[in-house]
């Protein structure tokens, strides 16, 4: 039996991870990222396909094809957390487990409009303000899971 295939999705801005901000996310980059969670993958037995994009369409085409081949999903929508019901729609169809992940916390952030998530009504757990470790719970969670 193969490895159990999960999407670990980030949405805008994420690419600049350790440049953008990095008192609120952090020095690891986008690239760190990447090498960490394979790692953490094979640790936990799961194939991790790590995708990033600015591009609304494209994230939901990749929550059509989680949701198609029953993929686990670990989801950091940025910004689209907030207001994205085309995301709400996407995630709500997923039937394996969604994992929203935000390395900051947003429910503790100044601005009003992080306090609100349209992916938390789907999701089977929610990691915040836990840095990029944040993305190894989430793995980590999904393999306990087990296969879907």
């Amino acid at each position: 039996m193969g490895k159990q295939e999960v999407y670990v999705l980030n949405g805008p801005n994420l690419k600049r991870l350790g440049r953008r901000q990095p008192e609120i996310y952090g020095s690891t980059t986008h690239s760190d990222l990447a090498r960490l969670l394979s790692g953490w993958g094979k640790d936990y037995g799961l194939d991790v396909r790590f995708q990033q994009t600015n591009h609304e369409g494209e994230m939901l085409d990749w929550l059509n094809d989680a949701a198609d081949w029953s993929w686990p999903v670990v989801l950091n929508a940025g910004a689209w957390t907030h207001y994205s019901y085309a995301l709400y729609d996407a995630c709500a169809q997923l039937t394996a487990p969604l994992v929203e992940v935000h390395i900051s916390a947003p429910s503790k952030r100044p601005e009003e409009f992080r306090h609100t998530s349209v992916i938390t009504p789907h999701a089977a757990k929610v990691i915040e303000g836990e840095g990029i470790d944040g993305y190894r719970q989430a793995l980590e969670f999904i393999a306990a899971q087990g296969a879907h």
